[in-house]
């Protein structure tokens, strides 16, 4: 069971997603280089969002987990310094195999996804191990050995197997190297977004001017530089794969997904509601200061079904000339684009549209209300509440 997210949203004088040179990214397809955003960018600000509005354990990515978040916390559950120190060292070794800063036996090497979860069964290891009357580090080696050294079995037995890495992992995956430490496959794939007409940017010439500078002394500004600016009408995709997303989250097996509680799943549904309505109205952006990059989708298209998903992006294949009335015509576009997928392949999927502008060439079906789009979606998935 998969959900497939389009959008078609417009931004005016911005830049949203920088390279290494400070320019705006962008990519060459079909006939001409355009406007892209990535998709890390897009995840970074959706996740931002998510936490915000989801009473659900998050996660924390950074390379001191260990000597913030776990060594920290153990010394204030009463472990002694010293003690506190070696255990988390020799966890961090356990847990990431040579991902060790040498210069600092606490900190990784690169960041890694870890849960709050997995920080809390990690805190309260170390403060049990320490309390056992016997060699801590011994006593924590053992631990770890046990369950065929299984993080995620370890921690089902201490009663802490829901969402274990965190809303992030569950959604957006973990990839790790440890055999101990559990990986987690991205239940929620993304596209990096596209302008769907060729790239159209300049560059904005700026000073600055001083405040305190008098009359009589020389003129000019006080710093003067410049950056690229674009505007762009861009689609953007993105899949869920349900099943996945809901064994992420309690730890069932994927294929059992349909027959978890109904708190379970009613937590899936509330991700998912989240998910596409961050997807809708939150912006990426550099330069938020100075150029207030806020803009929602002016078009959505929500696909749910058990087939192979597929991206909607050779829609946009031959860059579109915009005229008259630009999204409009990209509208237009993907519904034609829409309809000679279904005329090859048949439709697989319940559709459901939200869009500012006429729909009526996209999907053949009504818009209706963004809320009402994402209720009748998630109703063909999880079923009516």
């Amino acid at each position: 069971m998969f959900l497939q997210i389009h959008t078609l949203t417009s931004f005016a004088a911005a830049l949203l997603n920088r390279d290494d040179a400070g320019l705006a990214k962008r990519i060459p397809f079909g006939n001409a280089e355009r406007m892209r955003v990535s998709s890390q960018c897009l995840k970074k600000h959706w996740r931002d969002e998510l936490h915000r509005v989801l009473d659900l354990p998050g996660g924390i990515r950074s390379r001191m987990f260990f000597e913030r978040e776990v060594f920290r916390r153990a010394i204030m559950t009463g472990v002694d310094e010293a003690v506190a120190q070696k255990m988390t060292e020799a966890l961090l070794k356990k847990l990431v195999q040579g991902g060790q800063d040498k210069s600092n036996p606490l900190r990784l090497n690169q960041p890694i996804l870890f849960g709050k979860p997995e920080a809390d069964y990690f805190v309260s290891l170390i403060a049990e191990c320490a309390k056992s009357g016997e060699d801590p580090v011994a006593t924590l080696d053992a631990r770890l050995k046990a369950e065929n050294g299984n993080l995620r079995a370890l921690m089902k037995a201490a009663g802490q197997d829901d969402l274990v890495s965190g809303i992030e992992g569950a959604m957006f995956g973990r990839f790790v190297t440890s055999d101990i430490l559990a990986r987690t496959d991205a239940a929620v794939h993304v596209a990096h977004a596209f302008t769907v007409h060729p790239l159209s940017t300049e560059v904005d010439f700026f000073t600055v001017v001083d405040d305190l500078k008098e009359a009589h002394e020389d003129a000019g500004a006080a710093h003067a530089g410049d950056m690229e600016l674009g505007a762009g009408l861009f689609y953007g995709y993105a899949v869920v794969d349900v099943p996945l997303l809901v064994s992420n989250l309690c730890g069932c097996e994927a294929k059992d997904w349909a027959s978890q509680s109904a708190e379970t799943l009613t937590d899936a549904r509330n991700v998912l509601a989240r998910l596409i309505d961050a997807i809708a109205t939150v912006s990426p952006g550099a330069k938020l200061g100075s150029t207030a990059p806020y803009a929602r989708a002016a078009c959505i298209l929500l696909e749910s079904g058990n087939g192979q998903p597929r991206t909607l992006a050779n829609a946009y294949l031959k860059a579109l000339k915009l005229s008259g009335d630009p999204m409009q015509q990209a509208v237009d576009a993907l519904g034609e684009h829409l309809a000679a997928i279904d005329a090859m392949y048949g439709c697989k999927e319940k559709r459901f549209v939200s869009s500012t502008q006429n729909a009526s060439k996209l999907a053949g079906i009504p818009a209706a209300p963004l809320t009402a789009s994402i209720g009748a979606a998630l109703d063909s998935i999880f079923g009516a509440d």
